[in-house]
């Protein structure tokens, strides 16, 4: 397990952002889990213009693949009296494998309230429940999962409480960003025991908080497809904290290969 303070903590500084390197234990296949390029990229561009506003939403492209040693490097779009707009990129040995537009506005005073929330209480783990892990040598392996099976009887739906099993030393939106992605793709579900290959090409997050929080570090992940045909699967997702309050709120693209 390499904690991400750890790889960010050895990182070299370049122009417009620092070099770092992938560890094992942080990839999925061929390439990085796309949750921590996602963290590592708003790292840099958090870096890059002083007292930005909080992270309002990202969208994100996963190009292709990363591994090894990454440049990680922003840039600035454009930044109003409102909102900022930063583009960060990764590349590697092969090439761009990510890009992303990464949007940082301040809250703004509106007439307007409605917040979202569970329809139910569900509790975060106790103390005692039983956790999965995965193996080291795969990116589950910094996390701690607990599935809510009973709760998410979809054919292509997955609820699970999921937190990094170290995530000292970082900011509370990479932390986010880093969770965000852990769960499979929703249509994963929909193969029972044949496995096939899944990837992710797009995701666009929205941020419902400036100050995300939660409780021993549970987050909870759902992800769901209703539609998946043609090699494609769209997704939706959400993210909240131990409490049930809404933090975080996406829609993925997924590729199918088989």
């Amino acid at each position: 397990m390499t904690p991400i303070r750890e790889i960010l903590a050895a990182a070299t500084p370049i122009e417009g952002g620092f070099s770092a390197q992938i560890p094992s234990d942080w990839l999925q296949g061929r390439t990085a889990y796309g949750g921590l390029s996602s963290a590592l990229a708003l790292h840099a561009a958090q870096g890059i213009e002083p007292d930005l506003p909080p992270l309002r939403s990202a969208q994100i492209s996963f190009i292709g693949p990363l591994s090894g040693t990454v440049s990680v490097t922003a840039t600035k779009l454009r930044r109003g009296r409102t909102a900022a707009f930063i583009q960060a990129d990764i590349v590697s040995e092969a090439g761009l494998g990510f890009r992303a537009t990464f949007v940082f506005m301040a809250e703004q005073p509106s007439r307007i309230e409605l917040k979202g929330g569970l329809a139910r209480t569900l509790p975060p783990p106790a103390s005692d429940a039983k956790l999965y892990t995965g193996p080291n040598a795969f990116f589950t392996g910094n996390f701690n999962f607990l599935d809510l099976k009973q709760e998410a009887p979809g054919e292509a739906e997955w609820l699970r409480w999921a937190r990094l099993r170290d995530c000292a030393g970082i900011d509370p939106m990479v932390e986010v960003l880093a969770l965000a992605d852990a769960l499979p793709p929703a249509a994963f579900k929909l193969f029972g025991k044949d496995v096939v290959p899944l990837s992710s090409l797009t995701w666009i997050v929205n941020l419902l908080t400036p100050t995300p929080t939660t409780t021993e570090g549970w987050w909870l992940l759902s992800a769901e497809s209703h539609h998946a045909v043609n090699g494609g699967s769209s997704q939706s997702m959400m993210l909240w904290n131990a409490d049930g309050v809404p933090v975080a709120q996406g829609m993925q693209s997924v590729a199918i290969f088989g």
